[in-house]
């Protein structure tokens, strides 16, 4: 089996792709994060690169907190084998690869208080460049597209598990190839993959089809609360605590909520406000944002309050009321415009 690669590697500004090729080589111990609520780029790249690791015959574990399990229902096929939820005690000898995370904060790791060695594999266009040697590729479609490039430098095979899992955090990173990060590489990627072994349709019932009723009837709260200002450019709705509660409802449920609002014309940013579930998150919320028009960068809007994000796709947490907030939006909407 041939691993495809595109014409050419991706490139971008701090990338040192031949130096994190050489320390994966070399290493022989690895502990493998990703960001917390990890998406489908986060876990599928995650999973991969221990799979690639694991073929490379090194010792690599991965992490993810106790909180971030189970999985959202759609990502739970994965088999999770190496998972720690606790740092393991010999993280100060390990290489740490930090994966589609572009802020070190949004981990519960807990690194040793000096000395890591970290990799940082990412393609958010924000990343603070925290690690020690920094990957960071903005033109990437996902982080799976340069774990998937790695691979091909590694002399790596792609298994039927690699291939699922950059497979799958490649069609949710790109909107199932709708957002404007799809490019040529994206589709060479996927036509490798395909290759490789990998099934569309049934990607495609895993993540798509099967989904509780609840999520459904949750959907349809959020449609019935969708407010429209200036015009129409912010289309927006909210989830309590209640919608939740009241629909049975998880909190990964409102996933894809956002997309539905997106598709409304004369919209430049689609919104989702929800309540944060759990001890202590009283009285705070989640915004999702989603640029339509292509002058907007709401992961600029996410960073004015804390959060981040891609051009097209942020988010920030707060505990603004809500006049505050949709206050804060317009204007930082309208400031763009």
């Amino acid at each position: 089996m041939t691993v495809l690669r595109g014409a050419s590697a991706p490139a971008g500004e701090t990338g040192q792709r031949d130096r994190v090729i050489a320390e994966l080589r070399a290493g022989e111990r690895f502990l493998l994060v990703t960001h917390e609520n990890p998406d489908g780029d986060a876990i599928g790249s995650l999973v991969a690169m221990h799979e690639i690791l694991g073929a490379m015959g090194k010792d690599t574990v991965m992490f993810m907190s106790a909180a971030e399990l189970p999985l959202p229902y759609e990502y739970r096929f994965f088999q999770l084998d190496g998972l720690v939820g606790v740092a393991p005690d010999d993280i100060g000898q390990r290489t740490i690869v930090f994966l589609d995370c572009g802020n070190i904060d949004r981990t519960p790791l807990k690194l040793p208080e000096r000395g890591a060695h970290i990799l940082n594999l990412d393609h958010h266009h924000d990343n603070t460049g925290f690690g020690t040697v920094n990957h960071v590729v903005p033109k990437a479609s996902c982080t799976a597209e340069i774990v998937w490039d790695l691979m091909g430098e590694l002399g790596v095979e792609p298994t039927a598990t690699i291939a699922e899992a950059l497979y799958v955090a490649l069609i949710t990173d790109t909107g199932r190839f709708m957002y404007e990060n799809t490019g040529p590489r994206a589709h060479a990627m996927a036509g490798a993959l395909i290759a490789a072994g990998v099934e569309p349709p049934e990607i495609h019932r895993r993540l798509y089809e099967g989904i509780p009723y609840g999520k459904l009837e949750l959907l349809g709260r959020a449609l019935a609360n969708v407010e429209r200002y200036d015009g129409g450019q912010l289309t927006i709705t909210r989830l309590s605590a209640d919608d939740y509660r009241e629909t049975g409802s998880d909190e990964d449920y409102s996933e894809g909520v956002v997309d539905h609002l997106r598709s409304v014309a004369g919209t430049a940013v689609a919104g989702l406000v929800r309540d944060l579930l759990g001890p202590g998150q009283e009285g705070r919320r989640k915004v999702s944002l989603r640029a339509v028009d292509d002058r907007v960068d709401v992961s600029a809007i996410a960073r004015a309050r804390g959060g981040g994000g891609h051009r097209q796709a942020a988010g920030f947490s707060t505990d603004m009321p809500w006049d505050e907030l949709m206050a804060f939006l317009r204007a930082e909407i309208s400031g763009q415009l």
